[in-house]
């Protein structure tokens, strides 16, 4: 069973993660090429992908993760697994990004702040999963 500090880090996470989703629904083409190319930029092996088919899976996938964070019955253990995935890519996506870190640093530039946001969803996602490990949850 979710414990009561586990339900705040989930419902930010899920929520900022399930709005995310709900608004990448709806994109033109023109936004879905955009983030199709940062993304193909960052991580080549979705260049082959079309845009529109990579946006609606990053919605999808968004979505899920989104209400699985906020649902309390998903065990807090798996939820941080997928999020941690999940903000490793995004994490990635901020290291990779030409022009999003300062020169010779991870710190970000003012065009990587959008970007380097994201770092929480790691912390949030180690959080929880530590204590559930700790909890013995495994």
């Amino acid at each position: 069973m979710i414990k009561l500090h586990q339900l705040f880090p989930r419902l930010a996470a899920g929520a900022f993660i399930l709005s995310s989703g709900l608004d990448k629904r709806s994109v033109d083409d023109e936004h879905a090429a955009a983030l199709h190319s940062q993304a193909a930029a960052a991580y080549p092996f979705l260049a082959d992908w079309e845009p529109a088919k990579f946006v609606r899976t990053l919605s999808n996938t968004e979505i899920a993760l989104g209400v699985a964070l906020i649902v309390p019955f998903i065990p807090t253990v798996l939820v941080s697994l997928a999020l941690g995935a999940f903000s490793g890519g995004l994490v990635g996506l901020y290291v990779k990004t030409p022009g999003a870190t300062r020169d010779g640093s991870v710190r970000p530039s003012p065009q990587g702040i959008g970007l380097a946001k994201d770092t929480w969803l790691v912390g949030i996602a180690a959080g929880l999963f530590v204590d559930s490990v700790s909890r013995g949850k495994l």
